[in-house]
């Protein structure tokens, strides 16, 4: 049962607890939003990095261990039920659905259960993923079934909204509120590249990312290639794992990147060591508004990033960093031959993302976009 009747209760349902994206955002809503207004609860499929962060914040969490990414009959089931269960004994005011999978069986459950506000935010979408055409057809059938199920669904980008354009029924359903991101306690350069065993005096690039092929890691890898003859001095760090880790490390190998390309594995409060890096890459080949190019501005470095989702919401050609389009190994290794050569041109676009991190992309201003709608029921 309810235990603050006075306040909204809010469960955050999510499938995965690493730290990604989404994972990223649920931390932000469901730690800074007001304790004397709303009680949280996180429900997710296993017990990881996001769940240690919200414990040491006392915010309470349920594991639902059936909840898993890969499709399974039998789990799926399994999860749906135990969502249903769980709505009918907390009976929260607002459950917010995040990832696909925790979203869709999630939207379904809340409404057998009654739940008077479903909110479901889309961090982009699995069928701009390189599938087939079969599979984008049945994924973009179950994404339009899942905004139909909720009250309301926010886009964290334009760019995310307008791929809902053309469904049907739902124009007054989904709403854009971009991720918004708070400072970040950065160690020094000095100190981050202690920490990360990278030489003071060379040129790093590098990229914040799960190792997955939504990444497109294997095209900045390839771009580095490229460029290692010509500047003996660049480096290539990659934070973050997944499942691409032997397929990665086997082609640093193939191209006899070892000891140039790293791969250290999962690092935590990897934000923190963006100091370290020249310039920070992302070859995405899918995104919704990238976290990691808002952590990468406040640090105030030049950002290489593929045109995909929302991510030309925050770089502007040229001006805020420079934008390469994705599956393209030419164009990102031209780009960072742009920035090697040119430290003018590497201080003036990290200083002007700076400036348009801090002003457009506020996490006060999310909050208080987000929880306005928590106060609208269907």
């Amino acid at each position: 049962m309810q235990e603050n009747p006075q306040k909204t209760k809010v469960l955050f349902i999510i499938t995965k607890s690493n730290f990604g994206g989404a994972q990223h955002y649920v931390y932000d809503l469901a730690r800074e939003l007001p304790q004397e207004k709303f009680e949280v609860v996180l429900v997710c499929g296993g017990a990881g990095a996001l769940v240690e962060k919200l414990a040491a914040t006392k915010i309470r969490t349920i594991l639902v261990p059936s909840l898993v990414r890969d499709v399974s009959l039998f789990r799926d089931l399994a999860s749906f039920f135990a969502l249903w269960k769980l709505f009918r004994t907390e009976r929260p005011n607002v459950v917010h659905l995040n990832s696909a999978k925790a979203s869709g069986l999630g939207a379904l459950a809340a409404r057998f259960a009654g739940i008077p506000n479903i909110v479901f935010t889309a961090h982009g979408w699995a069928f701009n993923e390189d599938r087939s055409f079969f599979s984008r057809g049945a994924i973009k059938l179950l994404s339009w079934l899942t905004v139909m199920l909720a009250h309301k669904t926010i886009a964290v980008s334009a760019a995310v909204r307008h791929d809902t354009q053309s469904w049907p029924f739902i124009s007054n359903k989904v709403t854009t509120v971009r991720n918004g991101i708070e400072g970040v306690s950065f160690l020094s350069r000095e100190e981050a590249r202690e920490k990360l065993h990278l030489p003071l005096d060379s040129f790093v690039v590098g990229t914040i990312a799960e190792l997955h092929p939504n990444k497109g890691l294997a095209y900045a890898i390839e771009a580095v290639a490229t460029l290692t003859s010509k500047n003996p001095d660049v480096y290539y760090i990659i934070l973050g794992d997944g499942e691409e880790e032997a397929r990665l490390n086997a082609l640093v190998r193939a191209r006899g990147l070892q000891g140039r390309v790293l791969l250290p594995g999962f690092v935590n409060d990897a934000s923190r060591y963006l100091k370290a890096l020249d310039c920070f890459l992302l070859p995405s080949i899918k995104e919704g508004l990238p976290y990691v190019i808002l952590e990468a501005g406040l640090a105030a470095l030049p950002v290489i990033a593929t045109t995909v989702g929302g991510v030309p919401e925050i770089i502007e050609d040229q001006r805020t960093g420079i934008l390469a389009s994705p599956h393209n190994t030419t164009a990102l290794a031209g780009a960072l031959d742009q920035l090697i050569a040119s430290p003018t041109l590497r201080t003036s676009l990290g200083t002007s993302l700076h400036k348009k991190v801090t002003y457009d992309f506020s996490l006060d201003q999310m909050i208080a976009s987000t929880s306005a709608l928590y106060k609208k029921t269907a």
